[in-house]
């Protein structure tokens, strides 16, 4: 059989493959639609995302992954070996997968992850730590004796990490990213505007309206949802100060958890970070202000990567060339 190298970032929010000098090559919401009735899965991915909050009552439209990890450990089996055979049609081929995983993910999760690749073929399965694939991914030189900070911010958890000379000195990661930031707008709206709306919607008034830096009054969305008062279909408008509003509690845990890293870091790459600055990856880099907000807490110039969304997807395959070099971060696993 032959082989192919395939990276996978696994992530709460997406599934992204990457293979070769293409780079991305799927990138799918990490969500699958299962038929009660009939036992079968009918959608994954995009299909299966649509149908969040539509589907009729037979039809469990099934989020694998909270926080971070495998929460549903058959329908992530399932969604990555669909995924797989996407990529790779029908050819009969037996990919060398690495896999990406949180800085702080448990032996009992880390399980989780090698089983679901092994269930979906693979010949071979690599663990990688998400800080180091993201800093890879962005084509920075992780095997210098110099100190970079990287912050990802997945769907379910913020990963911080300091490297140097291919190895993690200090790393720390929070189940606040993403999906915590749509939660605290359903939630915010709720109670301040007594209107139920739906994940979707929370997450459009997020990438649309979401600026933690410098939020307007001025600046506003329309939203729609259920009255909790009436019970009957409503709008309101909402501004990028209720957003903002929403997510200072979810940013400030962030915040808190890249001061323990700086706290855990040794001075010299400390002062390299000063003048390197401080890398910001993961969906979460696209909320407007977030790179300035990190920037005046920390006094330290934040920017965000090329591509952020794709940076730790292209860093799964990129770890290939450099595995034998990495220090800690990254692991062969036991099949």
């Amino acid at each position: 059989m032959s082989v192919l190298d395939l990276g996978i970032d696994l992530g709460t929010a997406n599934i992204i493959i990457s293979a070769g000098r293409s780079g991305a090559i799927l990138n799918e919401p990490t969500v699958i639609a299962f038929d009660k009735n009939a036992e079968r899965v009918v959608a994954f991915g995009t299909e299966a995302y649509k149908m969040i909050g539509r589907a009729p009552e037979h039809i469990a439209v099934i989020k694998p992954l909270k926080d971070g990890v495998i929460s549903n450990n058959d329908m992530a089996q399932e969604l990555i070996r669909l995924c797989i055979l996407k990529v790779i049609g029908k050819r009969l081929i037996n990919p060398r997968i690495v896999m990406c995983v949180p800085s702080g993910i448990t032996a009992v999760e880390r399980k989780a992850v090698v089983e679901s690749a092994v269930s979906a073929g693979a010949r071979t399965v690599y663990l990688i730590e998400e800080p180091v694939a993201a800093l890879l991914g962005a084509g920075e030189d992780i095997m210098r004796p110099f100190g970079r900070m990287v912050v990802d911010i997945g769907g379910g958890t913020s990963d911080i990490a300091v490297t140097s000379l291919g190895g993690i000195v200090a790393a720390n990661s929070v189940k606040k990213a993403g999906n915590a930031f749509n939660a605290s707008i359903q939630r915010y709206i709720e109670e301040n505007y007594r209107l139920s709306i739906g994940e979707r919607t929370a997450e459009d008034a997020k990438i649309t309206t979401a600026n933690v830096f410098w939020p307007s009054e001025e600046k506003k969305m329309v939203v729609s949802g259920r009255s909790l008062v009436t019970g009957l279909p409503t709008k309101i408008e909402i501004s990028e100060a209720d957003i903002a509003a929403a997510l200072t509690e979810d940013i400030d845990q962030i915040i808190a958890a890249v001061r323990t890293v700086f706290e855990k870091t040794p001075p010299e790459l400390v002062g390299d970070i000063y003048d390197h600055g401080i890398l910001l990856t993961g969906g979460g880099a696209l909320l407007r202000g977030l790179d300035m907000y990190i920037t005046r807490e920390f006094g330290v110039k934040c920017h965000v990567a090329d591509d952020p969304l794709g940076c730790v997807a292209r860093g799964t395959h990129l770890a290939f060339k450099v595995r034998d070099k990495l220090r800690n971060g990254f692991e062969k696993a036991r099949i």
